[in-house]
C-alpha cells in the first residue's frame, strides 16, 4: 500500500494520500489549496490516478484544495452527508463504505468539533479529522460545535475501536505524526474525565483564539475552495 502523510506548515494540517500500489487509483484526505501542485507532482511520480478527495469537515483554518484537484484530475469530491457544502458530489452516510482499488474506507459520523465532522477508518488506520487529536481533541466553540456531541463521538465511538488502531488526525501543532487509540486512552489529557459533564466543562472553558481568517475560509470551503 502507498501511504503518504503530508504537512502544511501554515495551518499545521495533515493531508493523507492513499493508494493500494503504484499505478493504481488514489485518494486524498483533507487537501490544502496552496499545496495542490505538490500533490499533483507526487501523483505523477507514483503513476497514480486520483479518483476521490475527502474533506473530513468544513475547515476553518485553511482553504481546501478539493475543487482545484477536481478541476485538474476530474476526481470525485466526498464529504459526510451532514456537510452544508452543496457542491460536494458524493455525500456518505454513517457506516457507509468508500471503495478504492483493493481498499475500502468506512465513514463514521463524529460530530462535536463541527456539526458535519466525519472520521474515516481504513483497516486499522483512523483518519479522525479534528474530532480526536494526538494528546488533544477538537475545539467545540464554533461551526455548530457541541461538547456533548464531541464526548459521544469520542468516548462512545472512536475509543471503542481496538487499542492498536493507528490515529492520524487532521492537525498537530507539536510535531506528532501518529498515535494509537490505546495511547490516547491512557495519556490524552482531555480524555481523563469521569463523565460527559466533566468533559463539557473542560471544553467550555478553553478560551481559545479563533482562526484569523475563519469566516473567509469557511465561506470558501462551503464551495470546496472555489473563489
Amino acid at each position: 500500500m502507498i501511504f503518504k502523510q503530508l504537512f502544511d506548515q501554515k495551518s499545521s494540517t495533515y493531508t493523507y494520500l492513499i493508494a493500494s500500489s503504484k499505478g493504481r487509483e488514489a485518494l486524498i484526505i483533507d487537501p490544502v489549496l496552496e499545496n495542490v501542485n505538490d500533490y499533483v507532482n507526487i501523483l505523477k511520480e507514483l503513476d497514480l490516478k486520483l479518483v476521490k478527495v475527502i474533506d473530513t469537515h468544513i475547515h476553518a483554518d485553511h482553504v481546501t484544495g478539493a475543487s482545484k484537484l477536481k478541476n485538474i484530475t476530474k476526481c470525485s469530491t466526498i464529504m459526510g452527508d451532514h456537510s452544508p457544502a452543496d457542491s460536494v458530489e458524493i455525500k456518505v452516510k454513517d457506516d457507509e463504505y468508500i471503495y478504492l482499488e483493493n481498499l475500502k474506507i468506512r465513514a463514521m459520523y463524529t460530530p462535536g468539533h463541527t456539526s458535519d465532522s466525519y472520521s474515516f477508518l481504513m483497516n486499522d488506520y483512523l483518519f479522525s479529522g479534528d474530532t480526536l487529536l494526538i494528546n488533544g481533541t477538537g475545539r467545540t466553540d464554533f461551526q455548530n460545535g457541541n461538547a456533548k456531541d464531541a464526548y459521544n463521538s469520542i468516548f462512545n465511538k472512536l475509543l471503542k475501536l481496538p487499542d492498536k488502531t493507528f490515529l492520524y488526525p487532521a492537525h498537530d501543532y507539536k510535531g506528532e505524526k501518529v498515535s494509537t487509540i490505546g495511547k490516547e486512552k491512557k495519556f490524552n489529557p482531555r480524555l481523563q474525565v469521569d463523565n460527559m459533564d466533566q468533559y463539557v466543562e473542560l471544553m467550555n472553558n478553553l478560551n481559545l483564539q479563533k482562526p484569523k481568517e475563519l469566516d473567509t475560509n469557511i465561506n470558501r470551503n462551503l464551495k470546496l475552495g472555489s473563489e
